[in-house]
């Protein structure tokens, strides 16, 4: 597959970088305001480096945006012309709809949202997918590149927007639950590079253990929990102290807010 990502900010580059480990790609174009970030790619094979979005495109089949929400729609009008029926529309933007795509380029191109989180530079992105009725069938191009950059789901555009908090933002929200363990770690006398690697690890095997067992996180719980013993203690206090509820305001909050930005 010859691809372009265009704007290889922390996100495209992410995608990049999750490429190249997998070596999902023929060639790979990445578009830059300045090089001088990002050379060390160009030791990779088969990785260009430009400056030109209109060069990207013309060597690409498989278009990647990963442009901020306020520059993608000058951007769509810069490279208009040198788009054709051949390539895939895949638009990691934020908050724009496939309406607004297009709006700016026409609805006769396969047009792709994808919704990846920076776990996709370690092939372990949970990405959200889906598409206007021309992309429909370039689907399985999209699962296939997403699929070795961990796992995708397609779902209704309409929730997208929830996705971006639940999957996206998301990263943020489990890194900072992982900190915390980290730091009452330090409290109950670890040190610091200890206790997160702990607590790395133990949400790690969390996960993996209802992603391979397929089983309910309470099903998880109640195998950890003893009547008066010291786990149901902890999580009865964090629960006092408001540990899902604030989880789920946060959530909520997050869903608020990018509802307001996709607005403007």
């Amino acid at each position: 597959m010859k691809i372009a990502i265009i704007g290889a900010g922390n996100l495209g580059l992410s995608i990049a970088k999750g490429l190249i480990i997998n070596n999902t790609y023929t060639d790979l174009y990445l578009t830059k305001r300045n090089l001088d970030t990002i050379r060390e790619f160009e030791e990779y094979k088969s990785v260009f480096l430009t400056t030109n979005n209109n060069e990207a495109i013309k060597n690409a089949d498989i278009l990647i945006f990963a442009v901020q929400p306020s520059q993608f729609e000058s951007i769509l009008n810069e490279v208009k012309p040198h788009l054709n029926e051949k390539h895939v529309i895949i638009s990691t933007i934020t908050g724009f709809p496939i309406s607004r795509i297009e709006t700016q380029i026409s609805s006769d191109y396969s047009i792709i949202r994808a919704m990846p989180n920076t776990a996709i530079s370690v092939a372990k992105s949970m990405t959200c997918l889906c598409s206007n009725q021309e992309g429909e069938s370039k689907l399985p191009i999209a699962e296939a590149i997403f699929n070795g950059l961990g796992t995708n789901l397609i779902i209704e555009e309409e929730l997208m927007q929830a996705a971006t908090v639940l999957c996206a933002s998301g990263i943020a929200f489990w890194m900072r639950l992982i900190r915390a363990t980290t730091q009452g770690g330090v409290q109950m006398g670890f040190d610091a590079d200890v206790a997160l690697k702990m607590s790395m690890h133990t949400a790690m095997g969390a996960a993996s253990l209802l992603i391979e067992a397929g089983t309910h996180p309470e099903e998880e719980i109640d195998r950890v929990t003893t009547p008066r013993g010291c786990t149901i203690t902890g999580l009865n206090e964090m629960e006092h102290q408001g540990l899902s509820s604030s989880l789920i305001r946060g959530l909520n909050a997050s869903f608020d807010k990018i509802n307001e930005i996709a607005k403007q």
